[in-house]
Parts: structure tokens; sequence; C-alpha cells
């Protein structure tokens, strides 16, 4: 199978049976390559399941050997919100051709990424006709809670993990998506890291893969 993005995928191990998913999404300038090294821990405690790491649909302008899923060289919220609903159309493409190859439901799928993969898979969470399994996200934030709100179709869970020393994403957005969700009935998880910054440190990968585990 060939699917619209390109994707590191990795398969269980002695070819368990395919029961859940887990597509990971990086960050700006990252790629799949990047975001697949969680899965070198996570993949031993969860066997009945295939991760998903792609590419994003754009390369980014300030790292050509890395994607984008949106453009941050504009700071015109409007234009983000256009530009991060493209990516959103492409992702959910993508997603519907994973659901047909793995014969998966919403509800066996977990959405994650880091920073902006961690806000596309809030949007994309959130905004679908169905739940999904839940939402773990890594340093990131809601990229416009107005347009969300508007167009907030489910409530599936949320994790949301940050560095209290977070300089490219500030942790206050942490907080501030805390008080939106608990604001629109979507149950959330948060943990602010002490003296970390914009990355994915070990602590963070074991609370995600503790909360991942207790919803598969």
């Amino acid at each position: 199978m060939t699917f619209c993005l390109d994707t590191i995928i990795v398969k269980p191990e002695k070819n368990e049976k395919i029961k859940n998913a887990i597509i990971l999404m990086h960050g700006y300038g990252g790629d799949g390559k990047d975001i697949s090294l969680l899965t070198l821990n996570w993949k031993r405690h969860l066997p009945n399941t295939i991760f998903l790491c792609p590419n994003g649909h754009e390369e980014c302008p300030i790292n050509p050997s890395g994607f984008q899923w949106f453009d941050l060289t504009k700071d015109d919220p409007n234009y983000i919100i256009e530009q991060s609903i493209k990516a959103e159309n492409k992702l959910n493409k993508f997603i519907y051709e994973v659901k047909n190859e793995y014969n998966l439901k919403n509800k066996e799928i977990c959405l994650s990424g880091f920073s902006q993969g961690c806000m596309m898979s809030i949007n994309l969470g959130l905004t679908s006709d169905e739940e999904y399994n839940c939402i773990v996200g890594f340093s990131g934030k809601i990229i416009n809670q107005e347009d969300l709100k508007l167009r907030k179709k489910n409530s599936t869970n949320i994790l949301l993990i940050h560095g209290d020393s977070d300089q490219v994403v500030q942790p206050s957005f942490m907080l501030e998506a805390k008080d939106f969700f608990l604001r629109n009935n979507i149950d959330i998880e948060t943990h602010l890291l002490k003296n970390c910054d914009h990355h994915i440190p070990i602590e963070a990968s074991s609370i995600a893969l503790n909360y991942i585990i207790k919803k598969i």
C-alpha cells in the first residue's frame, strides 16, 4: 500500500495481529524519521499496534531537508488557519487510507504529535465525526480556539505534556488549552515537566506510553 504521504511504518514484531494504530506527527522542520524514535520503546509494550509516522505534505523553507504541516513564515492568524485546514484535509485522506488498509476504526487509533504535530493532532482529533481512541500531544497548543470551537464535533480524551522551560512554544499555551478543554467538556490530563525545553525527554515518553496503554 502506498499512502498519500511518505511514511515511516513500524509494524508489530513477530507478525502480531494489528489491533490498533498510533499516528505520530512530527514538528515544524522535522520528518517521520525524527518522531519514529518514540516507537523504539513504545512498540515493546504495545505488541498489537502499528506506528505510522508521515512526513508533512510540504517542504519546510527554514529546513529544506525537513517538512511542515503548515507555513509559519507569515504571522497572520487567518492564513495559518487556512494552511492548517489544508494539512487537515491531507491528513484525513491519509487516515482514511490507514483505516482501510488495516481495517481499523477511529476508536482504535491514537493521534499523537510534537509541537506543530501536536497542534494538528488536536484539530484532527476533535473535528472528526467520530471520536479517536485518544490524542497525545507534546509541546504544542491549540492553533486557534475560536476556529476549533466552531468546528469541534467530538470529545476525544487528551493528554498534553510540556516543558516548563520551553522557549519555542511557551508552557502557558498548555494551560490555555487545558482551560479550553475543560470548558468544552473534554477529558484532559496535563503534565508540566521541570527543567525541560522544546523536546521529548524520556520522562515525557514514559508518561505518554502509560496513558496510551490504559486507553488501548
